[in-house]
C-alpha cells in the first residue's frame, strides 16, 4: 500500500510538472508578442532603459560609469509572475535586471545598446561568467519600435563577428521589479567582496578596455 501511494505521488508530480511547464511556456509566448510598455520621461526630462545581462551588481557597475547615467538601479524584469523576491525571482522566471535612468541629451538609447554589448560575452547563452542559470540569462527590453530596429540593427551587425548566434533575448518592456535594499550600490559599497573582486571588477575592466575613454564619466576614466 506503501509502495503504490509513492508511484501515485511520483505519477501526481510529474504530471503537475508537466503542467506547469506547459503554463509556463504559454505564458512566456504571450510576453514575448505583448505590446511594450513605454516609461514616461521623468520631471527632469531623464529617460528609463532596462537590461539583463548576468549579475546585477555587475551591469549596475557597468552602466554607473557612463556619461549621462543618472542612475543605475538593480532588479528583476522579463518574466512572468508577481511581486519576485531574491529568493523566488528564478521561480517566476524574471532575469536579474537593471534599470538605467539617464540624460537623452547626453546618452541615447543607442550608445546605451553599445554598451550593454559591450560589456558582455555576446554568445553565452543563460548566463554570463560563473552566473549560470536563466535567471542570469540576457535580455535587451524595447519599449517602442524604433528601440527595437536600434536593438536589431546591431545584434545584425554583431552577428556577422560571430560564428555562434548571439545569445541576448528582445523582449517587449512590461514591467521592472526593484531589488531589495542591500543589492543596490553592491560593488560600491562592498569592493572587498570575492565576488566584486574576482568577477565584476575584471568584467568591468575588460568592458572599459573594450569602449572609447569618452564615454565614461571623468572618474571612471
Amino acid at each position: 500500500m506503501k509502495l503504490k501511494s509513492l508511484y501515485f505521488i511520483a505519477f501526481a508530480v510529474l504530471v503537475s510538472c508537466g503542467n506547469v511547464k506547459k503554463e509556463k511556456t504559454e505564458a512566456q509566448k504571450e510576453l514575448a508578442n505583448a505590446e511594450p510598455v513605454e516609461v514616461n520621461e521623468t520631471q527632469e526630462g531623464l529617460k528609463k532603459a532596462y537590461f539583463a545581462s548576468g549579475c546585477f551588481w555587475c551591469v549596475e557597475a557597468v552602466y554607473e560609469s557612463v556619461k549621462g547615467v543618472k542612475e543605475s538601479i538593480s532588479g528583476y524584469s522579463g518574466g512572468t509572475g508577481k511581486n519576485p523576491t531574491y529568493q523566488n525571482y528564478g521561480k517566476t522566471d524574471h532575469a536579474e535586471a537593471v534599470e538605467i535612468i539617464y540624460d537623452p541629451e547626453v546618452v541615447d538609447f543607442k550608445t546605451l545598446v553599445d554598451v550593454y554589448f559591450a560589456s558582455q560575452n555576446v554568445t553565452q547563452q543563460n548566463g554570463q561568467g560563473p552566473d549560470i542559470g536563466r535567471e542570469y540569462r540576457s535580455i535587451i527590453f524595447y519599449q517602442n519600435d524604433a528601440q527595437k530596429k536600434i536593438i536589431e540593427d546591431k545584434i545584425a551587425a554583431l552577428s556577422k563577428s560571430y560564428d555562434k548566434p548571439i545569445a541576448a533575448e528582445v523582449m517587449p518592456f512590461q514591467k521592472f521589479w526593484l531589488a531589495e535594499d542591500y543589492h543596490q550600490d553592491y560593488k560600491k559599497k562592498h569592493p572587498e567582496n570575492p565576488y566584486i573582486q574576482n568577477v565584476s571588477i575584471p568584467r568591468y575592466n575588460k568592458f572599459r578596455s573594450k569602449i572609447s575613454s569618452e564615454l565614461l564619466k571623468e572618474k571612471y576614466q
